[in-house]
């Protein structure tokens, strides 16, 4: 029976996935670089240090990561403080809800700062639903690297094939691939370009999940 569910936050939780894209781009626009979709929608699910070394190195740029870092940060933060529109995924806070409701533990693990994390669940007040946040900020390499799962599910004290996770990219069901955890994918209008084919279970609405159906779920 799976006891805890592991979500990813940007493009599973809440569509801020247009911000970062805003953001990156605008500050790519400053830099001078040009970045194509297709290599953008490699980085999505990796943190934004690991990004920024990538693009570093790919294009020579001579500014520290951390003022990379720091400068599409304040990029973003405008844009979201400035969003009144924006709002969780349709149906997520409801099998949020739904899950702490029949007691199954709520872990994040999300290659977001914790800044962000922060800024995301204090607007949207999901203190209350979830035992732990985990940010890809405190591991040296992000998705696809299994380590955040392997780490959620141990914070969680939860075996994991008793835990499953949300994701909506190629590098983050990766990552719950190579961890050993059972993956739900959310195909969003913003995973065209990603790779979903190793999850082991594809959504196009949270409203396809509920907490009866995901306890139920038996991992091979």
């Amino acid at each position: 029976m799976i006891r805890t569910v592991i979500f990813d936050m940007d493009g599973v939780v809440i569509d801020t996935e247009p911000i970062h894209h805003n953001a990156f781009f605008t500050h790519f626009g400053e830099l001078g670089i040009d970045v194509s979709d297709e290599m953008y929608a490699t980085f999505l699910g990796s943190s934004t240090r690991n990004m920024y070394q990538r693009l570093k190195k790919a294009f020579g740029l001579n500014e520290e990561v951390e003022d990379l870092m720091n400068r599409k940060r304040e990029l973003f933060n405008k844009q979201f403080d400035e969003d009144t529109e924006l709002d969780l995924l349709p149906g997520v806070r409801h099998l949020i809800e739904d899950l702490h409701q029949h007691g199954v533990q709520l872990v994040l693990a999300s290659s977001a700062s914790k800044a962000t994390i922060a800024r995301v669940f204090k607007r949207f007040d999901l203190y209350p639903y979830f035992s732990h946040l985990v940010s890809g900020e405190d591991f040296t390499e992000s998705k696809p690297n299994p380590e955040i799962f392997i780490h959620a599910a141990d914070l969680a004290q939860t075996p994991r094939n008793e835990c499953i996770v949300i994701e909506d990219s190629t590098n983050g069901i990766t990552a719950a691939h190579a961890a050993g955890i059972y993956c739900v994918a959310y195909a969003s209008e913003h995973s065209a370009l990603q790779d979903l084919r190793l999850a082991n279970q594809v959504i196009k609405h949270f409203d396809e999940l509920s907490a009866e159906k995901i306890m139920a779920i038996t991992p091979s």
